[in-house]
């Protein structure tokens, strides 16, 4: 079965947006942009709700994304997207499609087809999830700020889940990599 992974960039005080919904706080630099590509050729696509979807399809396909970051947009652009809505009846962005019925079922079908890792994104997607075990790897990035306001990650998130440390990075930018998977 393959892992699903879940990566996130979160000031020091727990959030993963500014109160504005700002990101220019986050450090991105060649190392940070190593590591991407790395996780890039582990993945076949990206489980993704409604507002990361609806972000990254206004962003990744344009002029602007492809010529400041053209390996990340070209991943982007031609990646597996499965969008998880109640809302959506469809989607646009290139090889998107809309996961129907129970999302965690959706995903669980997912994850037993053969092929990479997968990758999840939108905090919000995550903390309404029943089964947090359903993620195999928990990634937060650490970025040095203290933001004072913003939007925390796992808001909402409905039960304990106790997490085993696997792995740290420490970045020259002072920005730290936690990598846990769900205990036992």
């Amino acid at each position: 079965m393959r892992k699903l992974i879940f990566q996130m960039a979160l000031s020091l005080d727990g959030f993963y947006e500014g109160p504005k919904g700002e990101l220019d706080w986050h450090l991105v630099d060649e190392e940070f942009y190593a590591d991407v590509y790395e996780l890039f050729e582990t993945l076949d696509g990206e489980i993704m709700g409604r507002k990361t979807y609806e972000t990254m399809a206004t962003y990744w396909p344009t002029e602007t994304a492809l010529r400041e970051d053209p390996v990340t947009a070209k991943w982007m652009n031609s990646m597996r997207k499965f969008v998880v809505s109640r809302t959506l009846k469809t989607v646009t962005w290139e090889n998107s499609s809309l996961l129907q019925g129970d999302a965690e079922e959706a995903i669980t079908r997912l994850k037993a087809q053969p092929g990479k890792d997968l990758g999840i994104g939108g905090s919000e997607l995550v903390a309404s999830l029943r089964n947090p075990k359903l993620i195999d790897e928990y990634r937060f990035l650490i970025v040095p700020v203290v933001l004072g306001a913003g939007k925390p990650i796992f808001q909402g998130i409905r039960q304990r889940l106790n997490l085993k440390l696997i792995s740290t990075k420490t970045y020259k930018s002072g920005m730290t990599g936690l990598y846990y998977r769900p205990a036992d």
